[in-house]
């Protein structure tokens, strides 16, 4: 086991601060920050590979703790200073440790996808807590892939990584290199497959509940702002919506979506299957 101790902001300790607050830094190092037990468990469980276990206190851990540690042995333990570990952390009362990953880009031609695909698009995300909370919707109603269209998010944002709850590390997230490239990759989906391009906004002239969805399928939600864009939308054999009532008359992007997911995973055969089990 390699063990540091950190008593000042020195080269290790920035790098560090850079993987939480610098997307460069990230992508540059390969590196991501995460913060909190419960994303720390599902990185784990995914088989992220941790690069640093950091604690303000090793002799004090827990038992699981320890035994995360154990677990890593090619992980570097640091002991902060408690000052710099409470500087490093978002949270007023922090977790005992937090830890640093190894992170591997997905290509579009990485992705594994079932014989039904049921792929989650969505085009040019700007809130991280939004994308979180899609990404746990998307596993919690089995999405294969979700593709992210421009470059305005990182998935790796410590806050994407909290709203999951984790859940992005068990996703496949797949950045499209451009709109030319996601139209060659359609074309050849519905060729393998049969898929749907389904796009959704509040002004398709497709309500929900006349037309369920069901796989195979990719379902597109737009930008929170500004919608789905005029390429993609142009790609969409039909763009559905949710027929809604009151003074506002548009759902959050992460509520909207969740319940378009909700109705592909209810008319598919593995929610059947579940239900009967």
């Amino acid at each position: 086991m390699n063990k540091l101790t950190i008593t000042a902001e020195n080269a290790e300790y920035q790098i560090i601060e850079s993987l939480k607050t610098n997307r460069t830094k990230r992508a540059k190092h390969g590196e991501i920050f995460i913060e909190g037990i419960e994303s720390i468990k599902q990185a784990v469980a995914a088989s992220v590979p941790l690069t640093r276990i950091i604690t303000a206190n090793y002799a004090g851990l827990s038992g699981w703790a320890k035994d995360l540690v154990s677990a890593n042995s090619s992980a570097t333990v640091i002991e902060m200073a408690e000052p710099l570990y409470r500087k490093i952390c978002d949270r007023s009362d922090p977790a005992e440790l937090v830890v640093t990953a190894g992170i591997r880009p997905l290509a579009l031609a990485d992705v594994r996808l079932r014989e039904k695909p049921f792929v989650l698009v969505f085009d040019r995300p700007s809130d991280h807590g939004n994308f979180g909370s899609i990404l746990r919707s998307a596993n919690s109603f089995n999405v294969d892939a979700v593709f992210v269209i421009g470059h305005g998010i990182d998935w790796h944002d410590p806050k994407v990584i909290r709203s999951s709850l984790g859940s992005v590390f068990h996703t496949q997230i797949v950045p499209v290199p451009s709109m030319n490239d996601f139209s060659l990759w359609i074309a050849d989906q519905k060729k393998r497959n049969g898929i749907v391009l389904v796009g959704t906004d509040s002004t398709g002239t497709v309500s929900l509940p006349d037309n369920p969805l069901s796989r195979p399928i990719a379902l597109v939600l737009g930008n929170e702002a500004k919608g789905m864009s005029v390429a993609i939308k142009d790609l969409c054999d039909y763009i559905v919506s949710i027929p809604i009532s009151g003074a506002v008359n548009s759902l959050n992007v992460s509520c909207a979506g969740s319940i378009f997911l909700w109705d592909v995973y209810r008319n598919s055969g593995i929610y059947r299957k579940e239900m009967e089990e």
